[in-house]
């Protein structure tokens, strides 16, 4: 039934709903929207899972702010998100949809003023997004606000939210929900943490999962690549992929994922040293930087954008042509999210994975997810040659400008919030970081790569 229907209208969604979409340049409905709007609508508990880029933020929008106009009262809806980029990027949906009825939108994440966002809190705003680590913090360090009467909870990028890096969070924050409330749970990747996400969902339970007939994870108009280079190369490989890349297509905007912060920063001065303007986007920037980094990226602006997994998952931007992996993920379901920033909402788009010899088994792991083959793409391996010493050079020279910078400020910072809620006093915390400090600058040297991304990895996103 739900293929038969071609128009919001034909959801049931009020007039003025359907003609804010449609001022935003959403005119028909996806699949998962036809098929989840009317069952959130019905008042059951949703699960969807679809493909990035198949409108699942509209799918719980749409729902969320009919049902806030037949009783509008402030915290009618609480959305969770596993980062700050996403939960900014759901509160301007809401803005955008709900401007005809002043919808009043709260976004809550680390980084920013927390007495500005506990202000915004106590005026019972009608929708909070969030981080779930910054959202914890306030529940447990003020009582100026409260979720009991909510109605919606949204967990977007479910599978992430209840993999284990955030169970201490989400516990703090369901403690506070009524036990009568809607539940909603999307992601692009639902199967390893699904019995996890089953059991916050309480009423009838209505799991949509987009089925294409595809066999593949990934949207057919994405071309998928793969280059094969040595390790100690790979950067002068990145920089040819994207000159053949630019040779063909001048104009297109490129996201390129690395595994580290550091790397991230280090490849974004590398570049824009050698004379690709770009942008960085990672954990360590503050989130000013972060956001007006991803608005120079999204207003087309810089047309390079290097970035962690920090912008892998929900980020929506239309004009992104290439996407690389210069590092490949060790978690093969973390490139659909990666590959997943192209070829969005119907139109085409093209990925390139630069492949070591260590890596073939993380590509055959890759393609055996996502149901496809990648093919080889082809590069001058004699213009690399003659680009390897600069790239190598300045990027040496890079290192010892950040070496020289406080890089890891942020995280010290971090860690020492960590312990403080952990109880210490400030003399227990002093001794637990004063060796790191110490010996900070021969740990750089002597540490593997795998142990420093490793070490980033514990750092969350939301403190």
């Amino acid at each position: 039934m739900s293929e038969e229907i071609n128009t919001f209208g034909e959801l049931n969604l009020n007039s003025w709903i359907v003609k804010q979409c449609s001022l935003i340049g959403v005119k028909k409905p996806t699949p998962i929207q036809k098929n989840c709007i009317p069952r959130i609508l019905a008042g059951d508990d949703c699960i969807g899972c679809a493909k990035t880029g198949s409108g699942k933020t509209l799918a719980f929008v749409l729902p969320i702010v009919q049902k806030l106009c037949e009783d509008p009262y402030g915290i009618f809806a609480l959305v969770l998100t596993p980062t700050r980029e996403l939960a900014s990027q759901i509160g301007e949906q809401f803005t955008a949809i709900g401007k005809p009825i002043n919808l009043k939108t709260c976004v809550v994440l680390g980084g920013m003023d927390m007495m500005t966002q506990a202000q915004e809190l106590s005026k019972r705003p009608h929708i909070v997004v969030a981080t779930p680590g910054r959202l914890a913090d306030h529940l447990e360090s003020c009582d100026t606000f409260s979720l009991n009467k909510l109605k919606f909870v949204v967990l977007d990028e479910a599978d992430r939210l209840l993999g284990g890096d955030f169970d201490e969070q989400i516990k703090t924050i369901f403690s506070a929900l009524p036990k009568q409330r809607q539940s909603l749970l999307f992601s692009a990747t639902m199967t390893d943490a699904l019995e996890q996400v089953k059991q916050v969902a309480r009423n009838n339970v209505f799991q949509f999962e987009d089925d294409d007939d595809s066999g593949m994870a990934t949207v057919k108009q994405l071309d998928q690549r793969y280059v094969v280079c040595p390790r100690d190369v790979r950067d002068a490989y990145l920089v040819e992929v994207i000159r053949t890349f630019k040779g063909i297509n001048p104009n297109g905007s490129i996201m390129i994922f690395t595994d580290t912060c550091k790397n991230c920063q280090l490849l974004s001065m590398t570049f824009n040293t050698v004379g690709f303007e770009n942008v960085a986007l990672h954990a360590m920037i503050k989130q000013r930087e972060r956001l007006s980094a991803l608005n120079k990226f999204k207003s087309n602006c810089v047309k390079i954008l290097i970035a962690t997994d920090v912008a892998s998952r929900g980020l929506d931007i239309p004009l992104v042509e290439l996407v690389i992996n210069h590092t490949i993920p060790n978690v093969p379901k973390e490139y659909i999210h990666r590959v997943g920033r192209t070829a969005r909402a119907g139109r085409g788009g093209m990925s390139i994975s630069l492949i070591t010899p260590h890596d073939i088994k993380l590509l055959h792991a890759i393609e055996e997810l996502i149901g496809t083959k990648l093919q080889e793409f082809k590069v001058d391996e004699k213009e690399i040659a003659t680009i390897f010493t600069q790239v190598s050079t300045t990027k040496r020279e890079a290192e010892i400008v950040l070496d020289e910078t406080d890089f890891y400020e942020k995280k010290m910072i971090n860690k020492r919030k960590k312990l403080m809620m952990e109880g210490k006093t400030d003399e227990e915390i002093d001794k637990i970081l004063a060796p790191k400090k110490k010996h900070r600058k021969k740990d750089k040297k002597i540490k593997t790569s795998d142990e420093t991304k490793e070490d980033e990895n514990k750092l969350t996103d939301e403190v």
